[in-house]
Protein backbone atom coordinates (compact mmCIF):
# COMPACT_ATOMS: atom_id res chain seq x y z
CA UNK A 1 0.00 0.00 0.00
CA UNK A 2 1.59 3.35 -0.91
CA UNK A 3 2.08 5.86 1.98
CA UNK A 4 0.03 8.96 2.26
CA UNK A 5 1.50 11.63 0.52
CA UNK A 6 0.22 14.05 3.35
CA UNK A 7 2.53 12.16 6.01
CA UNK A 8 5.01 13.67 4.36
CA UNK A 9 4.55 17.06 5.36
CA UNK A 10 5.14 18.53 8.83
CA UNK A 11 2.26 19.59 10.72
CA UNK A 12 1.56 23.25 10.80
CA UNK A 13 2.73 25.92 13.28
CA UNK A 14 0.25 27.84 14.83
CA UNK A 15 -0.36 31.72 13.50
CA UNK A 16 -1.27 33.98 15.79
CA UNK A 17 -2.98 37.36 14.02
CA UNK A 18 -1.75 41.11 15.61
CA UNK A 19 -4.60 43.40 15.08
CA UNK A 20 -5.04 46.96 16.90
CA UNK A 21 -2.92 50.18 16.96
CA UNK A 22 -0.81 52.17 19.51
CA UNK A 23 1.03 55.08 19.41
CA UNK A 24 4.63 54.62 19.77
CA UNK A 25 6.13 54.88 23.60
CA UNK A 26 2.85 53.70 25.28
CA UNK A 27 2.17 50.97 27.19
CA UNK A 28 0.03 49.10 24.15
CA UNK A 29 2.95 49.86 22.23
CA UNK A 30 5.56 48.48 24.35
CA UNK A 31 3.26 44.92 25.18
CA UNK A 32 2.87 44.91 21.45
CA UNK A 33 6.59 44.16 21.01
CA UNK A 34 6.45 42.10 24.08
CA UNK A 35 3.86 39.92 22.11
CA UNK A 36 5.52 39.84 19.27
CA UNK A 37 8.79 38.51 20.57
CA UNK A 38 6.82 36.02 22.82
CA UNK A 39 4.68 34.47 19.65
CA UNK A 40 8.35 33.71 17.61
CA UNK A 41 9.95 32.67 21.19
CA UNK A 42 6.83 29.85 21.34
CA UNK A 43 7.62 28.84 17.57
CA UNK A 44 3.91 30.60 16.81
CA UNK A 45 3.83 32.03 12.74
CA UNK A 46 3.00 36.40 13.34
CA UNK A 47 0.91 37.53 11.02
CA UNK A 48 0.73 41.39 10.88
CA UNK A 49 -0.39 43.99 7.78
CA UNK A 50 2.21 46.18 9.97
CA UNK A 51 0.13 49.52 8.96
CA UNK A 52 -0.14 50.56 12.69
CA UNK A 53 2.78 51.26 14.75
CA UNK A 54 1.99 48.25 17.23
CA UNK A 55 1.58 46.08 14.42
CA UNK A 56 4.65 46.82 13.05
CA UNK A 57 6.40 46.74 16.61
CA UNK A 58 4.93 43.40 17.34
CA UNK A 59 6.27 42.02 13.15
CA UNK A 60 10.03 43.56 14.00
CA UNK A 61 10.11 41.91 17.41
CA UNK A 62 8.87 38.50 16.07
CA UNK A 63 11.67 38.76 13.99
CA UNK A 64 14.62 40.05 15.87
CA UNK A 65 13.58 37.39 17.98
CA UNK A 66 14.26 34.50 15.19
CA UNK A 67 10.28 34.15 14.27
CA UNK A 68 8.40 33.85 10.88
CA UNK A 69 6.14 36.75 10.26
CA UNK A 70 3.41 36.81 7.43
CA UNK A 71 2.39 40.78 6.34
CA UNK A 72 -0.52 40.90 4.59
CA UNK A 73 -0.92 44.35 2.60
CA UNK A 74 -3.56 46.39 1.29
CA UNK A 75 -1.19 47.40 -1.88
CA UNK A 76 -0.62 45.48 -4.52
CA UNK A 77 2.94 46.27 -4.25
CA UNK A 78 5.27 42.79 -4.18
CA UNK A 79 7.55 45.35 -4.27
CA UNK A 80 7.37 46.70 -1.11
CA UNK A 81 10.41 47.73 1.05
CA UNK A 82 12.09 48.23 4.05
CA UNK A 83 8.71 45.80 5.62
CA UNK A 84 9.30 43.66 8.36
CA UNK A 85 8.21 40.57 7.46
CA UNK A 86 9.27 36.79 6.59
CA UNK A 87 6.37 36.71 3.51
CA UNK A 88 4.87 39.48 2.28
CA UNK A 89 1.17 39.35 0.72
CA UNK A 90 0.23 41.97 -1.08
CA UNK A 91 -3.60 41.61 -1.63
CA UNK A 92 -4.30 44.89 -3.41
CA UNK A 93 -7.27 44.45 -2.00
CA UNK A 94 -7.27 47.92 0.03
CA UNK A 95 -9.94 47.35 3.75
CA UNK A 96 -11.65 44.50 2.16
CA UNK A 97 -7.72 42.69 3.66
CA UNK A 98 -9.20 42.87 6.84
CA UNK A 99 -11.00 39.64 6.17
CA UNK A 100 -7.95 37.85 5.17
CA UNK A 101 -6.21 39.01 8.65
CA UNK A 102 -9.26 37.25 10.54
CA UNK A 103 -9.09 34.30 8.98
CA UNK A 104 -4.98 33.94 8.86
CA UNK A 105 -4.32 32.90 12.37
CA UNK A 106 -5.69 30.11 14.69
CA UNK A 107 -6.55 33.57 17.11
CA UNK A 108 -6.48 37.26 16.82
CA UNK A 109 -4.32 39.33 19.46
CA UNK A 110 -6.50 42.74 19.83
CA UNK A 111 -4.30 46.03 20.46
CA UNK A 112 -6.11 49.32 21.04
CA UNK A 113 -7.33 49.90 17.57
CA UNK A 114 -9.80 51.69 15.87
CA UNK A 115 -12.22 51.15 13.41
CA UNK A 116 -10.27 49.28 10.98
CA UNK A 117 -9.36 47.01 14.10
CA UNK A 118 -13.14 46.40 14.95
CA UNK A 119 -13.65 45.36 11.79
CA UNK A 120 -11.36 42.90 11.83
CA UNK A 121 -12.33 41.38 14.84
CA UNK A 122 -15.84 41.40 13.88
CA UNK A 123 -14.47 39.10 11.12
CA UNK A 124 -13.19 36.95 13.36
CA UNK A 125 -15.71 36.67 15.60
CA UNK A 126 -17.79 35.97 12.51
CA UNK A 127 -15.69 33.26 11.62
CA UNK A 128 -15.04 31.61 15.28
CA UNK A 129 -11.51 32.85 15.79
CA UNK A 130 -10.49 33.19 19.45
CA UNK A 131 -10.06 37.06 20.34
CA UNK A 132 -7.09 38.04 23.07
CA UNK A 133 -7.76 41.12 23.85
CA UNK A 134 -5.25 43.52 25.54
CA UNK A 135 -6.87 45.00 29.12
CA UNK A 136 -5.72 48.42 30.46
CA UNK A 137 -4.71 50.19 27.49
CA UNK A 138 -7.69 51.81 25.93
CA UNK A 139 -9.00 51.28 22.40
CA UNK A 140 -11.62 48.67 21.32
CA UNK A 141 -9.38 46.12 22.95
CA UNK A 142 -10.43 47.46 26.39
CA UNK A 143 -14.79 47.01 25.68
CA UNK A 144 -14.19 44.36 24.42
CA UNK A 145 -14.71 41.18 26.76
CA UNK A 146 -17.55 43.31 28.47
CA UNK A 147 -18.70 44.57 25.05
CA UNK A 148 -18.41 41.61 22.26
CA UNK A 149 -19.55 42.00 18.87
CA UNK A 150 -22.60 39.86 19.40
CA UNK A 151 -24.87 37.76 21.88
CA UNK A 152 -23.60 34.70 19.80
CA UNK A 153 -20.83 34.01 21.82
CA UNK A 154 -19.04 32.71 18.86
CA UNK A 155 -15.93 32.61 19.86
CA UNK A 156 -13.59 32.81 23.32
CA UNK A 157 -12.78 36.51 24.22
CA UNK A 158 -9.40 35.99 26.68
CA UNK A 159 -8.15 38.94 27.99
CA UNK A 160 -4.52 39.86 28.83
CA UNK A 161 -2.74 42.79 30.74
CA UNK A 162 0.80 41.66 30.97
CA UNK A 163 3.29 38.87 28.73
CA UNK A 164 2.30 36.41 31.65
CA UNK A 165 -1.20 36.65 30.86
CA UNK A 166 -0.94 36.47 27.10
CA UNK A 167 0.99 33.53 27.61
CA UNK A 168 -1.30 31.68 29.59
CA UNK A 169 -4.09 32.71 27.12
CA UNK A 170 -2.31 31.02 24.49
CA UNK A 171 -2.22 28.21 27.12
CA UNK A 172 -5.54 27.60 27.08
CA UNK A 173 -6.08 27.39 23.23
CA UNK A 174 -3.42 25.15 23.44
CA UNK A 175 -1.57 27.01 20.75
CA UNK A 176 1.55 26.74 23.21
CA UNK A 177 2.51 23.88 25.49
CA UNK A 178 2.44 24.91 29.67
CA UNK A 179 5.64 25.58 30.96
Amino acid sequence: MPADPASNFPSRRPQVCILGSAEPGSPAYFLAAAAGALLAARGITVVSGCGSPATRVAAESALAAGGTVVSIIPSDDIKTENWPCTVLIPCGMGDARNLLMALAGDACIVIGGRAGTISEVCLAWLHHRPLLPLTGCGGWSDQLERNPPDERGNSPILPWGSVEELEAQLEVLGLVGSC
